[in-house]
This record gives C-alpha cells, structure tokens and sequence, in this order.
C-alpha cells in the first residue's frame, strides 16, 4: 500500500467514526505510543548499534582533549551545562545513565543543599530521532544529489544520510583526526564507502568540496570551535562559495541566531543571509515516536540559495 493508497483507507475509516470522537482518533494517531512498534525501522536498528559501537571508543562526554575552547565556553555559559551526544545517548540511554548515577539531569544551586535546577544538554550531532526528521520530513529526495557535512565529527549525518536518503553522495569534513578515524571505521564495516567520504581537512581548506556540494548541513559547527573573529572568516567562506541558485542549508541554529550573535548581521562583512538565502518553512508537526524532542526539531532550520 503506496502513500496515496493508505491516506484514502484512513479517510474511509474516519469516515465511519462518531463525528464527537474524529478529534479524539486523530489524537491517539499521533501521540499514542500503541503505535511505537510502527516507526521501528531497520535503519534505526543499524544507527543504533553503530552509536553502542562508538559510545565504547569515547569518554562519556564525547568530547575529545584537543577541544580545550568549546569546553571553555561550556564553562562560560551563564548556568551549568553538560555536552550529551544526543547520537550517542538517546533518552532512554541518559535515564539508564541517570540511575546508576553516571549523570545528573539537575546541578546543586547551592552546594551542600538539595535546591537544584535543571541542567542544560548541549549536542553536537543530531539525534537518531532527528536524523529521521531530517531525510524524511526537511530535505527533499536527494537522489543524484551530494551532501556535504561540515564538522562531520561522529559522521551521524553521513549515517543517517546513506540508510535514509538516495543521495549519491555523502561527504563529511572534520578537522580531527581521532573523529576521521572513527567514521572511516564505520563507514568500512558497515559498508557505506561505495557513496560516504570523510575528508581530514578545515573546511577552509576545501572551496571546491563546498562549491560542489547540493546540499550543506552545519549543525553548531562554529560557535562552540572558533572565537568570533574565526567564525566571521568561515561564514563569509561558506557564503562565497555555496552560491549555487536552489541548492539547499540546513543549519542548527537558525542563521539569524548565529549570525546576531556576532552582532554582524547587516555589516559590510557579507554576513547578511537575507541576500545569500531564504528559508523554507518546515512542518514541524510529524509523529516521530516518544523519544523524539519538539523542541530539538524546531531547531532545525532549511535554506534555498537565491
């Protein structure tokens, strides 16, 4: 049963319902987890053994010794914030964490006493769940098309793009080593190399990679990794050479978070989207299953080149 096909058997059965209870239906259609068992997929089976596979390569924390300024400002940030890989550690995974006390979802306002707050998570990749939003529900079919990740790190990207999308190819660039090592790894165990590639390089390094690419994908890519002036220098780069009319940038944050943040928004400094882009509008009401975050999704933000 084809898409089409499914959609008129739904609209015949609530056809057939009490009109007082049509609201109710559609309501347990998308929010209830009796339907859980429908959104297992085998590709989420594949991305998940990969992510238990390099949860046992990394510290907790994910993050590696030679990223001495994002956890610095992790340590700036005015409350208490913690960098949970949410590739690595879906909800589930942080409430096992939870319990056998290996991590704390609250941090002591006062020490010594039980006045707590919620501690904020901060990710650099994007969840499983997310991934699937991703190729599923914000990109269009990708078929004939690259993709190019910038800061590929753990590669989350290029996995979910190879078992979720028909993109020809899938093109990570990471400066670090130890993370093109990991991702070489996978992308050879799991057989990904006939159409995934990870570069060791600085982005800045690869003007002809960006100019090829169809699609670019930057998920907090900058502002954890370069002071203000570096990340100044990398925007105007990407805007210089992702320039082909109607290829597509999804970017985490939103580029008017981003860029407002370097407080250079409409300075000569070639930082003003409004003339580079324009954002598609999401839907971002889709039913991903109850580990999936609503608030994490809207984070996701779809451009076209003008």
């Amino acid at each position: 049963m084809n898409f089409l096909e499914a959609k008129n058997e739904i609209r015949n059965m609530l056809s057939g319902v009490v009109p007082t209870d049509i609201s109710r239906v559609i309501d347990w259609m998308k929010n209830s987890d009796e339907l859980e068992e429908l959104l297992v997929d085998n590709e989420r089976v594949v991305l998940k053994n990969i992510a238990e596979e390099l949860r046992t390569c990394l510290p907790m924390e994910a993050m590696l010794s030679s990223e001495g300024l994002a956890l610095q400002k992790m340590q700036q940030q005015p409350k208490p914030v913690a960098h949970v890989d949410a590739f690595l550690y879906e909800e589930d995974a942080v409430d096992s964490l939870c319990e056998d006390g290996r991590m704390s979802r609250s941090y002591c306002r006062t020490c010594g006493s039980h006045l707590t707050a919620p501690l904020e998570f901060i990710s650099h990749s994007f969840s499983i769940s997310e991934l699937r939003f991703l190729f599923q529900n914000v990109l269009p079919d990708l078929a004939g098309r690259t993709l190019l990740d910038v800061g590929s790190r753990l590669g989350a990207v290029l996995y979910g793009g190879y078992l979720y999308s028909a993109a020809a190819r899938l093109v990570g660039v990471e400066i670090s080593e130890e993370f093109v090592r990991l991702q070489t790894g996978v992308m050879e165990k799991y057989g990904f190399a006939d159409r995934m590639q990870v570069l060791h390089a600085d982005v800045m390094s690869q003007a002809a990679v960006v100019q090829a690419a169809d699609v670019l994908v930057m998920n907090n890519v900058f502002e954890y990794f370069m002071e203000p002036s570096e990340q100044i220098k990398a925007w105007r780069f990407i805007i210089h050479n992702f320039q082909r009319k109607g290829c597509l940038l999804v970017a985490v944050p939103s580029l008017l978070e981003s860029f407002s943040g370097l407080q250079v928004l409409h300075t000569e400094e070639g930082l003003d989207a409004s003339q580079w882009v324009e954002e598609i509008p999401i839907d971002y009401d889709v039913n991903l299953g109850s580990d999936s975050d609503p608030e994490a999704l809207r984070q996701i933000h779809l451009y076209r080149v003008l």
